[in-house]
C-alpha cells in the first residue's frame, strides 16, 4: 500500500506557555487523489489545524506539544524556511477564510497572482499574463482581461474569493486546502467552483482538505470526514457512514442543524421605515493619459423598494449583482441618485451632519467580519463605540453591562469582553459584528451576508436570535445574502438582482417556489440542489 500523501498524527497545538493545548491529538491521513473534509463549529480547532500544514501559525507563541506532520514523507513540523518556501503554494496551496484580508491591497490581481507562478515556476511578461487570464476565466470572473489591473477592494466579496482560489490553483498543487472556499460566493458559482475543484483533482490526482460548515458541501465533495469540537475529533469515517448512521451526539446535533422557514406573515399593517424609489449608482470607468471618465458602471439602475417594521426584505442575486452597493446607497454610505425616505424623513437631502443623528437608528452588518473589526479595539471597546457616541449620558458599567447583555444574545460571554479580534475564529468574529449593531437596539440593520461565515449550527441560532429581537423591538431588516436558505429562513419579501436591476420580486414564498424568470429558476436550482446532494 503506498504512503499518504499528508499524515497528521498526534497533533496538539497551544498557544503561549504552560497553557491549555487549543487542538487536541489530532490524527488526519490523506492519501493523493482524496478529498477529506475537517468539519465543526467555528472555534474548534479546523482552521488552527490547516495552518499547521503549512507552518504559519504565529511560532514560537502558537506550538506544538507533540505531534508530526509528514507531507511525502518529510516532516514539516519544525521544518525551516526554506524547505516551507518549496512546498507552499507550490506542492500544498491554500485557500483562505476571508479574501479581502489574505489579499495584498497595494497590488494589482495580476501582481498577485504572477507572483506565484514567477517564483515557482519562472513564468514571466506575457506567458504569465496569459496563465493569469486562463486562471481568472477558469474560475468564473467575468471579463477576465479588464480585471486584471483592478485592486481587491475594486471587486465584490465573490470575487475577492474567486481571485484566491485562482491562486492557490495556479502552480497545480498536488495538496488543495480549502478553508470556506465557497463562503462569499453565490450559489450559481457555488456550484461552478465545487464542480472545478472536482475536475481539477480528476485531472491532476489533486488532494483535497476541505475546511467548512456546509455540510451540503461535504456531502457532494468528501470521501472521508472528521468532526471536531474543542479542538478534538470526536467522530471520523466515511461520508456515506457520517450522514446515514451518525454515532456521536455532536456530530448528530451538527447534522440536525438548519435554519427553520419563516411562516407566512401579514405585511400589510405595519408602519413603512424605509422607502426607496429610483435609486442609481454608477462608478465612473477612467482611462487614457489624464485618467478622464470614458464610460460608467451602473452599479444599481432604477431600484425601489418598500420596507416595513417587523419585516424582513431579503436581497438575492450573484456576486456582483449590486445588493453591497444597494444596502449602502440606502445607508448614504455612497453616493446615488434617486430617493431615500427613512421613518418619514427624506435622508437623501440630508447633510452628513444631519446623518449623524438617525445613524443610532440604522446599523449595518458587514460581509467581512475581520476587516470591519478594529484590531487595536477590545471587544468590549468595539461593541460600547456606538454607544458612548450616541448615549453619552451612560456611565462604563453601564455601557459594559449593555455589552455584556449583547454578547450574550449573541453566543459569546463576558470572557469575550478584554481580548481582541485577531484571538476568535471567523464565526465568533461575525457574533461579535451582530452585537455592535444590535448594542444600539436600531429601528433598521442591513445585514450584508451576517452568516456567510458562520457553521450551521450558528446560523440557525443567529436566525432564531434575529427574529426574536425583530419580533420584540419590530426591527426592519434588508438581508442581503447568497446563502438562500437563511434568506428563506428570515425573508417576507425578496427582491432579485443581476447587473444592478431587479429582475424579478414579490413575496418570499413565490419567489422561492414559484420563481417566474429563468436567472430566478437558476439561482433557486443551484441552491437547493447543492444543499440536498
Amino acid at each position: 500500500m503506498s504512503k499518504p500523501l499528508l499524515s497528521i498524527s498526534n497533533l496538539s497545538i497551544a498557544f503561549g506557555e504552560n497553557t491549555a493545548p487549543a487542538v487536541k491529538d489530532v490524527n488526519v491521513t490523506i492519501n493523493k487523489g482524496q478529498t477529506v473534509a475537517l468539519v465543526g463549529e467555528s472555534g474548534s480547532g479546523k482552521s488552527v489545524t490547516a495552518l499547521s500544514v503549512m507552518q504559519l501559525l504565529p511560532y514560537p507563541f502558537a506550538n506544538h506539544p507533540s505531534g508530526s506532520i509528514l507531507y511525502e514523507g518529510q516532516e514539516l513540523v519544525g521544518a525551516g524556511p526554506t524547505v516551507m518556501q518549496s512546498v507552499r503554494g507550490n506542492q500544498i496551496s491554500m485557500i483562505f477564510q476571508e479574501p479581502m484580508t489574505s489579499l495584498n491591497p497595494l497590488h494589482t490581481i495580476d501582481r498577485q497572482i504572477s507572483e506565484s507562478l514567477k517564483l515557482h515556476k519562472g513564468l514571466d511578461g506575457p506567458a504569465s499574463r496569459a496563465r493569469v487570464l486562463e486562471l481568472l476565466e477558469l474560475v468564473g470572473i467575468r471579463n477576465a482581461q479588464s480585471r486584471l489591473t483592478a485592486y481587491p477592494h475594486e471587486l465584490s466579496g465573490g470575487q475577492r474569493q474567486r481571485v484566491m482560489i485562482a491562486m492557490a490553483l495556479a502552480n497545480e498543487p498536488d495538496l488543495l486546502i480549502a478553508d470556506e472556499p465557497t463562503t462569499a460566493l453565490d450559489v450559481t458559482i457555488q456550484a461552478q467552483i465545487l464542480e472545478l475543484l472536482s475536475e481539477l483533482q480528476e485531472k491532476l490526482g489533486m488532494a483535497l482538505l476541505l475546511i467548512t460548515h456546509d455540510l451540503g458541501i461535504v456531502r457532494k465533495m468528501a470521501d472521508h470526514i472528521h468532526v471536531m469540537t474543542h479542538g478534538e475529533i470526536v467522530e471520523s469515517g466515511d461520508t456515506t457512514q457520517i450522514f446515514e448512521n451518525p454515532q456521536h451526539s455532536y456530530t448528530q446535533h451538527l447534522l440536525a442543524s438548519e435554519p427553520a422557514s419563516l411562516p407566512m406573515r401579514d405585511t400589510g399593517k405595519q408602519a413603512v421605515v424605509l422607502q426607496a424609489n429610483n435609486i442609481q449608482v454608477r462608478f465612473p470607468i477612467k482611462g487614457g493619459l489624464f485618467g478622464r471618465v470614458k464610460s460608467h458602471v451602473h452599479a444599481c439602475d432604477d431600484i425601489s423598494l418598500t420596507l416595513k417594521a417587523g419585516r424582513t426584505m431579503g436581497v438575492v442575486g450573484e456576486s456582483g449583482s449590486g445588493k453591497t452597493t444597494l444596502g449602502l446607497a440606502l445607508l448614504r454610505l455612497i453616493q446615488s441618485d434617486g430617493e431615500i425616505t427613512f421613518d418619514g424623513k427624506q435622508i437623501h437631502k440630508y447633510t452628513q451632519k444631519e446623518l449623524r443623528i438617525i445613524r443610532k437608528s440604522v446599523q449595518i452588518v458587514f460581509q467581512d467580519p475581520f476587516g470591519s473589526l478594529s484590531p487595536r479595539l477590545s471587544i468590549l471597546q468595539i461593541v460600547e463605540e456606538g454607544l458612548k457616541i450616541h448615549h453619552p449620558e451612560l456611565s462604563a458599567e453601564s455601557r459594559t453591562a449593555k455589552v455584556s447583555q449583547v454578547l450574550k444574545e449573541v453566543g459569546l460571554d463576558d470572557s469575550a469582553l478584554n481580548r481582541f479580534p485577531h484571538e476568535f475564529s471567523g464565526g465568533q468574529r461575525q457574533r461579535i459584528a451582530i452585537a455592535r449593531a444590535l448594542v444600539l437596539k436600531p429601528s433598521l440593520v442591513i445585514l450584508d451576508e451576517p452568516t456567510s461565515a458562520l457553521d450551521m449550527s450558528v446560523q440557525a441560532q443567529i436566525v432564531e436570535l434575529l427574529q426574536h429581537l425583530q419580533t420584540k423591538h419590530q426591527l426592519a431588516y434588508l438581508f442581503i445574502s447568497h446563502d438562500l436558505k437563511v434568506v428563506r429562513a428570515l425573508s417576507d419579501e425578496i427582491i432579485v438582482m443581476r447587473d444592478g436591476k431587479i429582475v424579478e420580486s414579490g413575496s418570499a414564498y413565490t419567489v422561492l417556489n414559484h420563481p417566474k424568470k429563468p436567472y430566478t429558476r437558476e439561482l433557486m436550482r443551484a441552491a437547493f440542489d447543492i444543499a440536498a446532494e
